[in-house]
C-alpha cells in the first residue's frame, strides 16, 4: 500500500508542470522564451547542414503541413503566395464607340491610331490600377487584353478591313508607379510583361478579337502603388493602323510572394 502511494506522488509533478520556460521562471505557454533579445538556433537549418542556406544572406523559413520549420520551400516552389492583391475582370473599361461586326454591336476599348503621315511607332496609355503591398515582396502580374484591328480610325463608328498584306506589330507592357505619386521617367523606362504579336491580312480576312496575354514580376516595397498599362502600334510609314485595346472581356490578376 505504501508503494502505491509513493508512485502517485512521483507522477503528480509531471501532470502539474507541463510548461517549459527558457529565460523565465513563470512560463505561460507550453514553451515560453523570455527576454527582449531572445533568439533561437536550429543547427539543422544552418549553412553547414542545409544546402539552401548560403551562409551570407538570410534564408527564408517555411512551415510545412506538420508544423515543422524548414528553409526548403514546400512542393519545390520558389515561395508561398501571401495573398491575391487584386483580381480585376475586364480591367480596361469598354468605351461608348460601337462598331458592328456581323450585325452585333461591339466596343473598341481604348483606341491607338498609327496613321499614314509618316508614323511608324505610336504608344498610348491604356489603364492604371492602384493597389497596396503589405510588405517587401515579389509581385506577380498576369493580364490578358483583347484587341480590335482596323485599317481606319476606330474612334468613329467605322471599321476598315486590312487588305494590303502588310504586317503590323502590336505590343503591350506595364510599369509600376512606386508610392502612386506620379509615373516618372525612370519608372516609365522599366517595362514589365512586354508582349508583342504581328497581324497581317488580305482579302477574305474576318474581324474578331485576338488576345494579348502576358505576365511579369517585380520586387516592390510595402505601401500603396499603381500599375500602368500601355499599348504600342507599329506599321510602315504609309499605312494606317487603328487598334482598339480592351473592347472585349479582359483580366488582370496580381499576387505577392514573401
Amino acid at each position: 500500500m505504501k508503494k502505491i502511494k509513493l508512485l502517485v506522488v512521483l507522477l503528480l509533478p509531471t501532470a502539474l508542470f507541463c510548461q517549459v520556460g527558457i529565460g523565465t521562471t513563470a512560463p505561460t505557454e507550453e514553451l515560453h522564451i523570455g527576454g527582449a533579445n531572445s533568439t533561437i538556433r536550429i543547427e539543422s537549418l544552418n549553412s553547414v547542414n542545409n544546402i539552401n542556406n548560403d551562409g551570407t544572406k538570410l534564408a527564408r523559413v517555411y512551415v510545412d503541413g506538420n508544423g515543422d520549420l524548414t528553409i526548403t520551400p514546400p512542393n519545390g516552389t520558389a515561395g508561398i503566395p501571401l495573398n491575391f492583391l487584386i483580381d480585376v475582370p475586364n480591367f480596361i473599361p469598354d468605351n461608348m464607340v460601337k462598331l458592328v461586326f456581323a450585325g452585333n454591336p461591339v466596343s473598341t476599348g481604348v483606341v491607338i491610331n498609327n496613321n499614314n503621315t509618316g508614323d511608324t511607332l505610336v504608344e498610348g496609355f491604356l489603364q492604371s490600377i492602384t493597389f497596396t503591398v503589405p510588405q517587401t515582396a515579389v509581385v506577380e502580374v498576369k493580364y490578358g487584353i483583347s484587341l480590335v484591328v482596323s485599317g481606319s480610325d476606330l474612334t468613329i463608328p467605322l471599321m476598315s478591313y486590312i487588305t494590303d498584306n502588310e504586317a503590323r506589330s502590336i505590343q503591350t507592357f506595364f510599369c509600376f508607379d512606386i508610392n502612386d505619386d506620379g509615373l516618372d521617367a525612370t519608372e516609365k523606362s522599366r517595362k514589365y510583361g512586354q508582349k508583342g504579336q504581328f497581324y497581317a491580312s488580305n482579302f477574305g480576312g474576318a474581324a474578331g478579337y485576338p488576345y494579348m496575354n502576358s505576365q511579369g514580376y517585380a520586387t516592390l516595397p510595402p505601401g500603396t502603388h499603381s500599375i500602368h498599362f500601355f499599348g504600342m502600334v507599329e506599321d510602315s510609314a504609309t499605312s494606317f493602323t487603328s487598334i482598339g485595346f480592351g473592347g472585349a472581356t479582359d483580366y488582370l490578376k496580381m499576387r505577392v510572394y514573401n
